[in-house]
């Protein structure tokens, strides 16, 4: 049972956080809600650092889970540009960098990610860029515009969802941009090597030049500036700046400390919880990018970086640690939009999980559907420039349905009927 005399603290002040912290309120919570943000800004969503807050089109405000205003009236205690620097489980507090401690009753850790950095030669100078925080952001968009006016060079470490967006916002801006990525296509782990090329198509008709096969070695660079980068293969790109977007890793220090089960780096990492999202501590929970959660349904251990999941798991964490009976089975989901492209992908289909993969519509004019497939059943799907197919999408894959390959293919078949009663 819950009362008006406790405490729920939130550790974390993204989305994930910001909607826990909402969902208690509107779930009927009359106790303290106190939510502790590393950040001197308040609760924002990320995907627009990357795509519309960074190329210009959205401005600053747009970026935030909710007005400033907000937090007094649903009496969220904020502490702002407050990391916690420790969590003692025994007397159940938190300890803030400026020594402030907060008890809680119960406890939700949303710490989110950090970039994965460039182990190498120069990246201490000054044109190394990261982006993860909205200041990555403001200060990468001021450069992208620089380098746009100065017919400067970017060079991205890294050709995953982060490194595409950012260089399609590049050449917007007028960059020249190289995109540098061990693998021998764009999202190769994620699409596969055909539809991978896809991205390889898209980004070179737009002027991106890739160098596939090679990872970053040494950042050359002159009184604090960026000059060049140089791979592993001999080859030296010229550069003013350079990214790294070589993946993020779960921000689990805090739980390792106070000794929460973690999963193995090798797995994904993450804090381990289970299908309500609670810890190994069972007045801890986690959610977003730090959880990872036995799936019900999927019969495996996920750990889903991604908007919808802080979306999704912030509130179902909240309600868990309300007493409610929680099972947190979302399909996985995300979405991308780079140049004149936009897609939306749902389910769960890593390497070696698949044994087909169907497309329905035109692949070249980019305006398709692609279902990957396991003996006939849909693992997952992307619909790239098509719309409103993201229901019936996810409903085919909870079905486990053994599907047609020529039904999936054609147009003229609706999703919705391969859907069995």
């Amino acid at each position: 049972m819950v009362d008006a005399h406790q405490t729920f603290v939130i550790v974390g002040g993204g989305l994930a956080g910001a909607k826990a912290a909402e969902t208690l309120r509107s779930e009927g919570f009359t106790g303290r809600v106190i939510l502790i943000c590393d950040e001197r800004d308040h609760p924002y969503e990320r995907p627009p650092l990357s795509k519309g807050y960074l190329i210009g089109k959205d401005d600053r405000e747009s970026v935030f889970v909710h007005e400033p205003a907000w937090y007094a009236r649903a009496d969220i205690e904020l502490h702002l540009g407050q990391p916690a620097v420790h969590l003692d489980r025994e007397a159940k507090s938190v300890r803030l960098g400026d020594g402030t401690r907060v008890h809680y009753d119960r406890l939700l850790l949303a710490t989110g990610s950090e970039p994965r950095r460039l182990d190498i030669p120069g990246t201490g100078l000054a044109g190394v860029h990261h982006l993860r925080r909205l200041a990555h952001a403001e200060r990468l968009r001021g450069v992208l515009a620089s380098l746009g006016r100065d017919n400067g060079h970017l060079v991205i470490a890294g050709a995953g969802w982060i490194g595409l967006e950012v260089a399609a916002a590049a050449r917007g801006y007028g960059a020249e941009v190289t995109v540098v990525e061990a693998e021998p296509t764009p999202l190769h782990t994620v699409l596969g090597p055909e539809l991978g090329q896809l991205f390889t198509d898209l980004h070179a008709e737009h002027g991106v030049r890739f160098h596939f096969g090679a990872r970053l070695t040494e950042i050359t660079g002159h009184d604090g500036m960026v000059l060049a980068a140089r791979t592993d293969d001999g080859e030296e790109h010229p550069a003013h700046d350079v990214l790294a977007a070589i993946g993020a890793a779960p921000r689990t220090a805090l739980a390792e400390a106070a000794g929460l089960a973690l999963v193995d780096r090798a797995d994904g990492g993450g804090i381990a919880v289970d299908a309500s999202l609670r810890t190994s501590d069972p007045d801890i929970y986690a959610a977003g990018d730090v959880a990872a959660a036995e799936h019900p349904w999927l019969g495996t251990r996920l750990r889903v970086e991604h908007w919808a999941n802080a979306l999704n798991s912030g509130p179902a964490a909240a309600r868990a640690m309300l007493g409610q009976e929680v099972s947190y089975d979302r399909v996985p989901y995300f979405f991308s939009d780079q140049y004149d492209v936009g897609l939306e992908y749902s389910g769960w289909a890593p390497p070696g999980s698949y044994d087909q993969v169907v497309c329905r519509g035109d692949v070249g004019k980019r305006e398709f559907v692609a279902f990957w497939l396991s003996e006939g059943r849909l693992l997952a799907g992307m619909n790239v420039n098509v719309w409103d197919v993201t229901d019936p999408l996810q409903k085919l894959i909870r079905s486990g349905t053994r599907l047609d390959p020529e039904a999936l293919a054609d147009p003229g078949v609706p999703l919705d009927s391969l859907i069995a009663p």
